[in-house]
């Protein structure tokens, strides 16, 4: 063995003892299973209307891009894209990118240098995360909510400017950003509020606009928005929602986007017209938060803001114990485990999708009933 292959094999011995070993498997090979542990939260990812939309967009424009957005892997598709997001979500201009990731490291990392200050709340994506990692700000990491330190980093700043990181829903508990807060705060401190609005499009607000968009900030100087296709719109890729000036500065300077291949066209397709099945049916929004409540009430845990709900385990391996628990009942659900959860406490994760029937929610509610401590 040389250094390098006993290296691996004692991380791989480490994580076994810790119970933190993950592997993949291929989920449409598992049988049929009631899904609570994807995100495609509005059941949009095979209605036939955004599969035609995707197949239609593939015989149109092809497989691929073919080329980063600068070159020529801007298509009229994306355009159109970018448009029906804004105008959904009340923003001036949408810019999209190939993933959620790869919009939050490209704002972060494209507005942020050695003059900026980056205040991140302790729960955020590990994509914002690895965005400050990237960026040559200054950050700090301040509690979860904690509005206080928010102040304090702000106020005590050297830095001219300021980026302030949240989810607007948290992917991994579930609970909502206090947004009228933050953008105060960073409209009296002359910094940027920059939101991740992944878990609440589609699920929260007006018609599944967002969180910001119901706060009134949507389209505020000092906000900007990320999210991602992958969830509520069944697609996949991500998009960056803000003013013109930003747009312009993040695709003359933000690398993530400038070094990518721009979004597959099959994908832009199915968010398009998943925005359409959206506007044309906003009782989905209303189904996912009544399962959301049904199934928080299984659980013994509070009303979630959006379809993300959160179960408290002893220990990871009592979390994984629970998830074959439920799968050998039929039920799919998932679970974070150190390192994923910053205060090291291992969790149930459980999503509601609108499009779960009544009895299917009996099922889940009677599964559920025995998993939980």
């Amino acid at each position: 063995m040389s250094a390098f292959t006993d290296w691996l094999a004692q991380r791989a011995a480490a994580r076994e003892q810790a119970g933190l070993t993950r592997s993949l498997f291929a989920s449409d090979k598992a049988g049929p299973m009631l899904d609570l542990a994807g995100n495609d939260y509005l059941g949009l990812a095979r209605d036939p209307r955004v599969v035609t939309a995707a197949a239609k967009a593939v015989e149109a424009y092809g497989a691929g891009a073919g080329a980063s957005r600068l070159v020529t892997g801007t298509l009229s598709i994306h355009d159109q894209l970018e448009d029906a997001l804004a105008a959904f979500t009340g923003f001036e201009t949408a810019l999209v990118l190939s993933t959620g990731y790869h919009a939050n490291l490209a704002v972060v990392a494209a507005l942020a240098d050695a003059d900026t200050l980056i205040v991140s709340d302790a729960h955020v994506h590990a994509s914002l995360i690895d965005a400050c990692r990237l960026s040559r700000g200054t950050v700090t990491v301040v509690g979860h909510h904690d509005l206080a330190a928010v102040e304090l980093a702000l106020r005590e700043r050297t830095q001219p400017r300021a980026l302030v990181l949240v989810e607007t829903i948290y992917s991994v508990l579930g609970d909502a950003a206090p947004l009228d807060a933050l953008a105060a705060l960073c409209q009296q401190y002359d910094a940027v509020l920059v939101a991740d609005e992944a878990h609440a499009l589609g699920v929260c607000g007006d018609g599944g606009r967002g969180l910001l968009a119901a706060a009134g900030l949507a389209g505020a100087d000092h906000v900007i928005a990320t999210l991602t296709l992958s969830k509520s719109l069944g697609a996949q890729g991500g998009a960056v929602l803000a003013g013109g000036a930003v747009r312009e500065h993040l695709v003359n300077t933000a690398r993530p986007f400038i070094y990518d291949t721009g979004l597959a066209p099959a994908a832009a397709g199915g968010a398009l017209a998943a925005l359409d099945v959206i506007t044309e049916e906003p009782e989905r929004v209303a189904r996912v938060r009544e399962v959301a409540e049904v199934l928080a009430q299984a659980c013994g845990v509070p009303a979630p803001s959006g379809a993300v709900l959160a179960v408290s385990m002893p220990g990871p391996r009592e979390a994984v114990a629970a998830v074959e628990a439920a799968a050998a009942q039929g039920l799919r659900i998932g679970c974070f485990r150190p390192p994923s959860t910053p205060d090291g406490i291992s969790r149930l994760r459980l999503t509601a999708h609108a499009d779960l029937t009544d009895p299917e929610l009996d099922r889940a509610t009677a599964v559920l009933g025995g998993l939980v401590p």
